[in-house]
């Protein structure tokens, strides 16, 4: 899952006016701004008699989900998502993925105070695709990727949206988790720590809220799932892995080019492989059927790689959440070479 810190983007807009991106800017301001205008207190709407039953039931459930987060998971108390948005779309922003042909180095976008991001978000996919196809016209490998959350990191009430209502009750309490998350701890310019710590809130959150809240077949039903998603996200990343190795040697491009086509082609015929263990699961497929190049496995290693090293130091303080995100936080002051240098010890004691 993909998210865009847009309010960030935004200060930039009002402060950078003299910008080459000043229209991109403001195309933010007035995106943010249509949002936020949409938004209605969660509590009007279940006062309503004409809401539908089943938005009713699951506003009902969110707001149980969301007092869990602040009793539960001491994530902050606010009104984050204790209003609700409808935006008559099926995703709340589009991002743009690139990286150059025989890379698996993502594009960067540089912006005043969020630092530099490996994405670059639109709220509308018929623009976001536009600047797809430039950059597609300059040789890079594009995607556009529709995100389901929208996250202002608390600087403005963050709605639930209608996009994420489709999802299982699981993954709308791990989005309100994780976004709560960025709340507490959030460094700037360093995406991997930043999504690898609100990632090991999100599954701690959800774990605590399905054994809570749910019933035994729930939370099985949930670690099967995680460990699908595991086992795709390692396909993808040793698929990444090997063409990091391609893209090293001295091989011509016209090589190159076809030794990568037959990296994908082998990837795709693994994921068969992997279905085939999982009894003809296919929650995936879409996803598997695209036509693939490098922005596609670009952000995979953002989300994961740096997850069990966190639940380390989760572990390490006795599952007290309150104590964890201390931990984080101190971790967080020091620079980005002594962060990676103390994570990379937690890595060597994973049990």
């Amino acid at each position: 899952m993909l998210r865009l810190k847009f309010v960030f983007l935004v200060f930039s807009a009002i402060t950078v006016s003299a910008c080459s991106s000043f229209g991109y800017y403001m195309d933010l301001m007035e995106g943010h701004s249509e949002l936020m205008e949409q938004r209605k207190p969660v509590k009007e709407l279940l006062a309503e008699k004409e809401i539908k039953p089943k938005l009713r039931k699951l506003l009902k459930k969110s707001q149980e989900i969301r007092d869990f987060a602040t009793i539960e998971l001491n994530l902050p108390e606010n009104d984050s998502y204790r209003m609700y948005a409808d935006l008559k779309r099926r995703y709340a922003v589009w991002n743009v993925i690139a990286a150059k042909e025989f890379s698996i180095q993502p594009k960067k976008w540089c912006f005043l105070f969020v630092g530099c991001l490996s994405y670059r978000g639109y709220f509308s996919k018929e623009v976001a695709t536009e600047y797809a196809n430039e950059l597609k016209g300059e040789g890079y490998d594009v995607y556009v990727a529709g995100a389901n959350a929208y996250s202002t990191l608390g600087w403005f009430d963050d709605p639930l949206l209608n996009t994420m209502m489709y999802k299982s009750e699981a993954s709308r309490a791990g989005i309100i988790f994780h976004e709560l998350a960025h709340q507490v701890v959030y460094i700037d310019d360093d995406s991997a720590f930043n999504e690898a710590f609100a990632t090991t809130v999100e599954q701690e959150g959800i774990r605590r809220w399905l054994e809570k809240n749910g019933d035994d077949g729930t939370y099985t039903e949930y670690l099967l799932n995680k460990k699908r998603d595991s086992q795709l996200n390692q396909l993808l990343q040793d698929t990444r892995d090997r063409l990091k190795v391609l893209y090293k040697t001295d091989l011509i491009e016209a090589v190159k080019r076809k030794t990568k086509k037959q990296i994908f082609v082998s990837m795709k015929m693994k994921y068969d492989q992997l279905k085939k263990k999982w009894g003809g699961y296919n929650a995936f497929d879409k996803w598997m059927n695209q036509d693939f190049n490098n922005s596609h496995l670009l952000l995979i290693a953002t989300y994961h790689d740096l997850v069990p090293m966190f639940k380390v130091m989760l572990k390490k303080e006795n599952n007290d959440l309150s104590k964890f995100y201390v931990a984080v936080e101190k971790l967080g002051n020091e620079n980005r070479e002594e962060r990676k240098s103390i994570l990379q010890q937690i890595a060597k004691i994973q049990p």
